[in-house]
């Protein structure tokens, strides 16, 4: 399977404007640029998007572990946190930090850590990473 994303850019880097789509059309044409990336202005930019993406493959790889076990998940609630930092030879994506909140009936504590470790390190974007993937997850009564 492959699925693709497409961005446009025009102009130099600092006052260059570009924008980015996906192949389902949810995103058509999302405005991106400097401002929206290391200026707070409304827009996406690539950190958000692996954010995104992350969040959602590990929320599914996620599922599918607790499946395995027999169990349902109620809801999950991923947040993925992208550092990028100013690194050698210019910037680097250098950790994403997962948050997670589950409502799983009858899973114990360390049912869900140990399914949420096996999501952390087997879903697909997790695996295409080379920067620290850390994560805090709590089972929700």
């Amino acid at each position: 399977m492959k699925k693709h994303a497409s961005a446009v850019w025009e102009g130099d880097l600092k006052t260059g404007k570009g924008s980015i789509s996906t192949e389902s059309g949810s995103l058509k044409n999302a405005p991106y640029g400097f401002n929206t990336r290391f200026e707070g202005v409304p827009g996406t930019n690539p950190e958000e998007l692996l954010g995104a993406a992350h969040a959602g493959c590990f929320s599914m790889a996620l599922s599918n572990i607790l499946g395995e076990s027999g169990l349902k998940a109620e809801r999950i609630d991923t947040r993925a946190d992208v550092t990028l930092d100013k690194a050698e030879g210019g910037f680097a994506i250098t950790a994403v930090h997962l948050t997670v909140k589950a409502r799983i009936p009858g899973a114990s504590e360390q049912t869900f850590r140990a399914a949420a470790d096996k999501a952390k390190s087997g879903c697909p974007v997790s695996k295409v990473l080379k920067a620290a993937v850390t994560m805090d997850a709590s089972l929700e009564g």
